[in-house]
């Protein structure tokens, strides 16, 4: 059966539904001997010969669904232009190409999930289904009553509003607070930008969940599978099941 070029390149776990999009228009995909750049354009994985970068596909990929204790100053990329060490060199001896879902800045720390499930990415990081993720942040300095308020209320910024929720305080003292609070998106550097436009600059970043997936028993740099329930649980919570 016909599908579209870029599902059948996520299903095989080289890259997820937007990545294959670019690599079809950059020229890099081909059906049969036939370069392909549009978008709309289909194939039989059964039948047909899709190649990317000079490489055949299959579509027999035994799925890979990983849980990474990120540590800092790691880039969330299949490579890195900078030569900086990356999320994959973590987990080489997992057996599969597997790539990110989401990212985590540079410079933060905790939960990422890789996989090679171009369908799975593509359903736990979608804007509307809104995967509640739970964060630690340390940010310089005592934090007043009136500042909380006005973060906890929303802080405006140039692509919208900066809105944690569960916004909670865990400890203090004059050289800095621990905050902990939970987001439903996924704008790049949201967190650091909200306090920042608050006036409080964040010292450390740590992402302890992703819906029902948590850090405990991982250190940084271990990485492990995720359970049949833990991957059932969160697509049920983004509407779909696997």
């Amino acid at each position: 059966m016909k599908e579209r070029l870029q599902k059948i390149i996520a299903a095989a776990g080289l890259a997820s539904r937007r990545r294959a999009e670019e690599l079809i228009t950059a020229g890099r995909v081909s059906v049969n001997g036939e370069t392909v750049t549009t978008l709309g354009a289909k194939a039989d994985p059964a039948k047909d010969v899709i190649r990317v970068d000079g490489s055949v596909i299959s579509s027999e990929t035994t799925f890979c669904y990983i849980a990474l204790h990120k540590p800092p100053q790691v880039v969330t990329t299949l490579s890195d232009p900078q030569k900086r060490p990356t999320v994959v060199e973590l987990v080489q001896n997992v057996g599969e190409r597997v790539y990110p879902v989401g990212r985590l800045d540079y410079d933060s720390e905790g939960l990422l999930l890789l996989t090679n499930d171009g369908d799975f990415a593509q359903k736990i990081q979608h804007p509307r289904h809104q995967t509640p993720k739970t964060y630690r942040v340390k940010i310089v300095g005592r934090l007043s009553r009136d500042e909380f308020k006005q973060i906890a209320g929303g802080v405006p910024l140039e692509d919208g509003v900066f809105r944690p929720e569960n916004l909670t305080v865990e400890k203090t003292n004059d050289k800095s607070t621990w905050l902990r609070l939970t987001l439903r998106e996924g704008r790049n550097r949201i967190i650091r930008r909200g306090f920042e436009a608050a006036g409080r600059r964040v010292a450390r970043l740590v992402r302890e969940s992703i819906g029902v997936v948590t850090l405990a028993g991982l250190k940084e740099g271990e990485w492990r599978h995720l359970t049949s329930r833990e991957i059932k649980q969160l697509l049920d919570a983004a509407g779909q099941k696997r």
